[in-house]
């Protein structure tokens, strides 16, 4: 099986290989995962605007995966950009780093905590929840005040941050499970929740993009895909892109 890991961002010199090796640990030993990036859009995303200017590359990348041979295609964002039109055109399992694991952490707990970046993502994940019809399972949106190109930057500082805002969101919030929004706080789970465990607090900790892979695997292995009843092909007409370059049926 091979699964497309795309970043939607331009700039990919970030990842490692030991984030792919993360993110993959807990696929199957045949299960194939490759990393694209993106040809045009934001440096990261922050922000509807950024995810605006993602979309439409993110869509173009997943049909050319979809050509290349691709089994599954994860786009490796919180705020899942192009995912729904991406499910469109393609007839892969297509999913972002919001929807899986939110679907695992809703079968372990009552309550889901998020902590994320930035205030500016905060609208967005809000809208995302709303769109589940499942409110009244999410304690309030948190956030460690770092912007995502600088995760990597000091892990110590970033995990205290996250088990501070962590901590807050179960005693004052209610939550019984942390979930990590943002799918560059990679290698991180582990070592937030046992920092919450040594304070007495039992609460899993989940991480998207290793939800999100494993779903797809999953969807792979059982051969789900997206339904046509929502997901309608897009109708045959001219569509035109970069360069004003005409096209058909993209």
């Amino acid at each position: 099986m091979k699964i497309l890991n795309l970043l939607p961002i331009i700039n990919a010199t970030f990842w490692t290989e030991d984030m792919s090796e993360y993110l993959s640990k807990y696929l199957q030993q045949d299960t194939v995962l490759d990393t694209w990036c993106l040809d045009f859009g934001p440096g990261s995303i922050e922000g509807e605007f950024d995810e605006a200017l993602a979309a439409s590359s993110v869509v173009l990348k997943c049909i050319a995966a979809e050509k290349a041979g691709y089994d599954a295609i994860f786009v490796n964002c919180f705020a899942e950009p192009g995912v729904r039109a991406a499910r469109e055109i393609v007839s892969i399992p297509v999913f972002g780093g919001f929807e899986p694991v939110v679907h695992y952490a809703l079968g372990v707990g009552d309550k889901i905590g998020i902590v994320t970046v930035l205030p500016e993502v905060v609208p967005m994940i809000s809208g995302m929840i709303t769109r589940t019809g499942l409110s009244h399972r999410f304690t309030r949106l948190r956030y460690v005040s770092v912007p995502v190109l600088d995760l990597g930057d000091d892990k110590k500082v970033l995990v205290n941050a996250l088990v501070s805002e962590s901590e807050k969101a179960i005693v004052d919030d209610g939550a019984d499970t942390i979930v990590l929004g943002c799918t560059g706080m990679n290698d991180l789970r582990e070592n937030v929740e046992r920092a919450l465990l040594d304070m007495g607090y039992k609460v899993p900790v989940m991480e998207a993009g290793q939800a999100a892979v494993v779903m797809l695997e999953t969807f792979v292995r059982m051969g789900l895909y997206h339904s046509r009843a929502t997901y309608m092909k897009p109708r045959d007409k001219i569509r035109t892109w970069w360069g004003g370059e005409e096209k058909k049926n993209i």
